[in-house]
């Protein structure tokens, strides 16, 4: 574990940022090509996704402001220099991020559903890669773990994020980033099949709520915060609970959008 990736002087670069940098890159990288094969602007692909990282970041940030202050922490603790350095809440990210992506699809006048395949394709990629970053970091970490695979974190950098040294946890991180190669596969896959535009993007929201759902079990950390005293109900579980829904939603609408109107009328 490298949270820190080098210092020279004050000055850190941390392994965190530069797998996200990555991770985005990557998936911006993929996104540009499966929009060419879609028959759409790969230069607006980079506009939008540079959109999307914008949102992204000020919503993971303020869902992790959010989810401290309903934990019980102070002003102090949630605006702390090392709070502030930590990547924030994913699912806050991609939340604002899909709220940022509509909006900029609706000023650049391009079709919803195909654009949101493209990109919906692309995201596991960058959120696999990132989460890299989250194992070098040992934020996400997981429970306590007695299996064969149990990770112990070590450097004493990682005590920013609170992260138990010396103590065998699931390696959480490689969960999720294995879960996201999957769903990475299965959207890849399932694009030569898709029968209309806004598939792809209805299975990757349910496919990441469904592993998101399952994964919270083996997490540890307590900044992702329980809700109404429920101490399953995490913000990450509500988050993968929209997730589903938002997916619902997309392939209502989607598979409605293609009908005819004279089908649509008799449903």
């Amino acid at each position: 574990m490298h949270p820190i990736l080098f210092r020279i002087g004050s000055f850190e670069v941390g392994t965190y940022g530069l797998m996200l940098a990555l991770g985005f890159l990557a998936a911006l990288w993929l996104a540009k090509r499966l929009a060419r094969q879609d028959g759409l602007a790969p230069d607006a692909m980079v506009d939008i996704s540079l959109t999307v990282l914008i949102a992204g970041i000020v919503g993971a940030k303020a869902l992790m402001i959010l989810v401290g202050l309903f934990s019980g922490e102070s002003l102090s603790q949630v605006f702390s220099l090392s709070m502030l350095r930590a990547g924030g809440a994913v699912h806050g990210g991609i939340l604002a991020g899909v709220a940022a992506f509509f909006w900029r699809v609706r000023v650049l006048k391009l079709p919803f559903a195909k654009t949101l395949d493209s990109l919906s394709a692309a995201v596991p990629l960058g959120q696999a890669i990132g989460r890299l970053g989250c194992l070098a970091a040992g934020c996400c970490y997981g429970s306590f773990c007695q299996e064969p695979w149990a990770i112990t974190f070590h450097n004493y950098d990682a005590a920013r994020f609170g992260t138990p040294l010396g103590e065998p946890l699931h390696p959480v991180q490689a969960y999720f980033g294995l879960s996201n190669l999957i769903i990475l596969a299965v959207l890849l896959t399932f694009r030569r099949f898709r029968k209309f535009p806004g598939q792809i993007a209805y299975l990757y929201f349910i496919l990441e709520g469904l592993f998101r759902l399952v994964l919270e079990t083996w997490r540890g950390d307590i900044d992702r915060g329980f809700w109404l005293n429920v101490s399953w109900l995490s913000t990450g579980r509500i988050t993968a609970i929209i997730f589903i829904l938002i997916g619902v939603g997309i392939w209502v609408w989607s598979s409605r959008a293609v009908k005819p109107p004279a089908a649509r009328a008799k449903a």
